[in-house]
């Protein structure tokens, strides 16, 4: 399902101190001291594609700790109801369904803020789950990694962590549904634009629980009711990211309304030719006990 095996990464080496980097099968190539996910997207993307030439010290990536991808002022944003399931999940959850089904016939697409850059996490990391939601889902996203001047630099997996029953009661409960600790978790590196197509990959969710599979569900971005690109203008027109900024895509996968994550369930996201994402749940509590802030 995965083959691209180049990625921009970034990592703490065994003292503590953190780099960026380029995969090279099983090691990373480190880019110069001192440089940062945000310097990278700071340049436009034939600059870039330079700067990720640059020779360095190779380490091993099982030596390394793996980090989110982000950095400096870099920020995370959501597109809603960019699949056809996502607007029938929608309808079927709100006390409002013409909202929804408005929204996935308009031009302009819905688009939220989710996390900044220091609250965001990685593979491997947990996630959480709101005890004040009686339904909570993940949701499998493709994330557009876009630089300061508007132009898409590289994809990333995103899980999406939703309170669905809070914004099922109200549509104007979406900021409760969506930013909350925990709720937000990218893989740990992106592959840049240049390196894959986006029109037909397939996206896969499995959620774990008690060492069974209690939820499988597959799509592909072929699926998707509005093109990438097309969304980018929407966010970055009216709005600066000098360091960037990560754009989730919207989901094609969402259970059924008897479904719920649960603490101690594990997530696994695979995208092809982007990477993968696994992260165990936690109640937003415990998350901020052991993750935090």
């Amino acid at each position: 399902m995965e083959n691209i095996r180049t990625r921009v990464v970034r990592f703490a080496d065994q003292d503590g101190h953190v780099h960026i980097g380029v995969t090279e099968g099983e090691s990373i190539r480190r880019l110069p001291t001192g440089w940062r996910i945000a310097d990278l997207l700071r340049v436009p993307v034939d600059d870039m594609r330079e700067l990720l030439t640059r020779p360095g010290e190779v380490v091993p990536v099982d030596s390394v700790r793996l980090l989110a991808p982000m950095d400096g002022l870099m920020e995370l944003w959501a597109a809603g109801v960019t699949y056809e399931r996502s607007r029938d999940a929608r309808v079927e959850e709100t006390s409002e369904p013409t909202v929804y089904d408005r929204i996935y016939q308009a031009e302009r697409p819905e688009l939220f803020f989710k996390s900044p850059a220091w609250r965001v996490v990685t593979d491997n990391e947990p996630i959480a789950v709101r005890e004040d939601s009686a339904v909570n889902v993940p949701e499998p996203e493709l994330g557009a990694v876009i630089n300061a001047f508007g132009e898409i630099a590289g994809y990333v997996v995103v899980n999406d962590v939703s309170s669905r029953s809070i914004e099922g009661d109200n549509p104007l409960y979406l900021p409760q549904a969506k930013i909350y600790a925990g709720s937000s978790a990218v893989s740990a590196g992106f592959v840049p634009a240049w390196l894959t197509g986006i029109d037909d990959l397939e996206i896969a969710m499995w959620v774990h629980r008690r060492g069974s599979v209690v939820y499988e569900g597959r799509t592909s971005t072929a699926s998707f009711h509005r093109p990438v690109a097309g969304l980018v203008p929407y966010l970055t027109t009216h709005m600066r990211f000098p360091d960037g900024v990560v754009l989730s895509t919207g989901t094609g996968i969402v259970p059924e309304l008897d479904f719920d994550l649960k603490p101690g369930d594990t997530v696994e996201i695979r995208i092809a030719n982007v990477g993968s994402l696994t992260n165990t749940v936690l109640h937003t509590r415990e998350w901020l006990d052991i993750v935090g802030p």
